[in-house]
Parts: C-alpha cells; structure tokens; sequence
C-alpha cells in the first residue's frame, strides 16, 4: 500500500511539493518505529551494562596494575635467564601467560565482594588493595634491585596477605574467596622459586 501511494504521488501530474512532505512523514515515521521497536534491546544493554560495570573496572585495575609492573621490569627481566633456577622453574614466557588470567580472577573475585554491600566488604577491599601493591612491588625488588632475600621475605608478606584476603573474602561470599585460590597456589609456587633463587645464587 505504502508503494502505491508513493507511485502515485510520484507519478506525472502529481504535486511534487505534496509528495516531498510525504516523504518526509514517511522517514520520520520509520525512524520513530525504528527507535521504539529497538528501545527494549537498548534498555536491556543499559541494564546488563549497570550489571557488568563492576567487573569490566575491577579486571582492568588488576590488569593495569600487574602491566604498569611488567614495564618498569621489562629492562631487567633477561636476569631470570642467566641466573641458576630451581628444578620446576617454568619457562619466561609462561609467567605473564599466568599472571594475565590470575589478574583477571582478582578482578572478578574482587567485584563481587564490591557488590556484596557487606558490613565487611570495605574491609576486605583495603587488604585486597594493599595485597595488589605488595604484589606491584615485588617485581621491582626481584628484577630490578636484584636483592633476592628482601624478595623472598616480600613474597612470604605477599603470602600471608594473600591468605588473610581469603578469609575475609570467605566470610561475604565463597565464590569470591575460591577465585582467589589459584592466586594462592601460583604464589606458593613463586615464594619456593624465590627462596631456591636466594639459595642458588
């Protein structure tokens, strides 16, 4: 029907001046129709955004901290090559393989307890605050100052934090709390690699 009429209203004899507002009608109409048919999807996208916001701010934090890091080292990281390592000591390449995903589970783990609005959620924030710059500083002691007992007394610090962390993070949500685990584990790990490093050289 709508063809119909735009023929006829483009045909010879016809009034240009009344085709042109009709037209004009038309492409505001279909906008109008355009708008309110997606106004629901875009409401939706608002709403899962307020949602995500959290999460989205939190994993960056995290990131931007450990890659702010992995610069001020990145000079000095040919160090873990020439030095003696331990039995179990990965490969170079794997460490910000591993730190990028356990960045990413502190980001999360860490909004949850943001959106938990628990009594102790501020609490638990701080600590997860000072537990992500103790861990910011120990590359630059390991890397950069070379000093490989203050970083192994640093990391039994980070450690102990990190566990301290965990169990406030319990006490508002488990979720939260075993997303920090890996984290806890790697740490471990690291803390052995360090003292073995101390030792070796």
């Amino acid at each position: 029907m709508v063809r119909h009429e735009s023929a006829k209203l483009l045909s010879p004899g016809s009034n240009p001046g009344g085709a042109s507002k009709e037209k004009v009608i038309f492409i505001t109409f279909s906008f109008f129709a355009f708008f309110y048919h997606h106004l629901h999807t875009l409401s939706w996208v608002i709403k899962m955004w307020k949602k995500v916001k959290p999460y989205v701010i939190s994993i960056i934090i995290a990131l931007l901290v450990g890659g702010l890091s992995a610069i001020l080292t990145k000079d000095n990281m040919e160090v873990y090559s020439t030095i003696n390592r331990p039995p179990l000591a990965p490969p170079a390449s794997i460490f910000p393989i591993v730190w990028g995903i356990l960045f990413i589970l502190m980001g999360i783990s860490s909004a949850i307890i943001y959106k938990s609005h628990s009594k102790d959620s501020k609490k638990s924030l701080t600590i997860y605050a000072i537990q992500l710059l103790v861990n910011f500083f120990w590359s630059l002691i390991f890397f950069n100052l070379r000093n490989y007992l203050f970083a192994f007394i640093w990391i039994l610090f980070l450690w102990l934090l990190i566990i301290y962390m965990i169990f406030e993070f319990y006490k508002t949500n488990k979720i939260a709390a075993y997303l920090q685990i890996p984290y806890l584990l790697w740490v471990t790990f690291a803390t052995y690699l360090t003292f073995m490093i101390w030792i070796l050289n």
